[in-house]
């Protein structure tokens, strides 16, 4: 069984809060124990706009009880009335995450049967200790860069064997692959998005995100590599055209990694393409049908080369 950070947090936070605010001879001390737990979440800016929106919602509740309670008195059609009122502001303020701390306080001062000073600064000071002490274990996140790292890692080495297993097909024409780095790539890709994106918010101040372009540039160079596949599936191997195509597909899988060798590899394929107008014409229609889509398949992978090009400046 895995235990979360955010698990931990709350374990940790709920029992200091409530030993806090019991400290300070609070009432009903016990509920900054849940203002904290309500508090905890998974990234600083949730964490940050979390808070800000219950302290929020908190303060107006305060200020409807002691208009409403003052007016119409203390019975349960009050606080119905009260959450009627209440709740349409909160929905038009976007503080709606604050209604259930919110509705804590508002049973607080609904059971102390008066609304004086000292009840609301009882309140906020649950309020404030509550919130506070998950503010302050939300500093901590976990560094995210060695699981970026790694996601990294194993995105490469599926292009890697995507890569190569297009070369064996070319030169051999078995389909044995079962195609598993295409769904693991897939995973991979969409998995990456949360990371950044969580990544992201753990660094309010940060303007940009090392990972967040490459990521981008792999899922658009997936997309070209899922459009080959089809192509290569169609290709009556056995051409010397496929040969020499398939010897460039295993020097760029043995090639991928987060540097830019793209320049080099444009070159070659240009040179490629050179060697290919200068070959006799087909013979049969099997032959130029072969001949076109390999043309297809060398556009396809030009374009896969340009966006890694693109993407960050050649290191060769």
């Amino acid at each position: 069984m895995k235990i979360g950070y955010r698990t931990l947090k709350t374990a940790i936070g709920t029992p200091v809060s409530i030993w806090i605010a019991e400290l300070f001879q609070l009432d009903n001390y016990v509920s900054a124990g849940i203002l904290t737990i309500l508090c905890i979440q998974s990234t600083r800016k949730r964490s940050f706009i979390s808070s800000g929106h219950r302290i929020a919602a908190c303060l107006l509740a305060i200020l409807f009880a002691c208009i409403l309670f003052g007016l119409i008195g203390y019975h349960p059609i009050t606080i119905g009335l009260l959450l009627i009122l209440f709740i349409p502001v909160t929905v038009k303020f976007k503080i709606t995450s604050g209604i259930a701390s919110s509705s804590v306080i508002l049973l607080h001062l609904y059971s102390a049967g008066v609304i004086d000073f000292p009840l609301i600064v009882n309140e906020l000071g649950i309020i404030g200790i509550g919130i506070g002490v998950a503010l302050l274990l939300n500093l901590y996140m976990p560094s995210l860069d060695d699981t970026l790292k790694n996601t990294q890692q194993q995105l490469e080495d599926n292009f890697k064997s995507i890569l190569y297993e297009i070369s064996v097909y070319l030169r051999e024409g078995t389909q044995t692959w079962t195609g598993r780095e295409i769904i693991a790539t897939d995973e991979l890709l969409n998995k990456s998005e949360r990371l950044v994106a969580r990544d992201v918010e753990n660094h309010i101040f940060r303007g940009s995100h090392p990972y967040s372009d490459y990521f981008k540039m792999r899922r658009k160079q997936f997309d070209l590599l899922k459009r080959m596949l089809p192509l290569v599936s169609q290709i009556q191997v056995g051409y010397d055209q496929c040969y020499r195509l398939a010897d460039f597909f295993e020097s760029l899988s043995e090639s991928v990694h987060p540097g830019n060798t793209a320049t080099r590899h444009l070159e070659a394929m240009k040179q490629l393409k050179r060697t290919f107008s200068e070959d006799e014409l087909p013979k049969t229609r099997e032959e130029f049908e072969a001949r076109a889509t390999l043309f297809r398949l060398m556009y396809e992978m030009e374009q896969y080369l340009i966006i890694k090009r693109y993407f960050k400046k050649s290191d060769v």
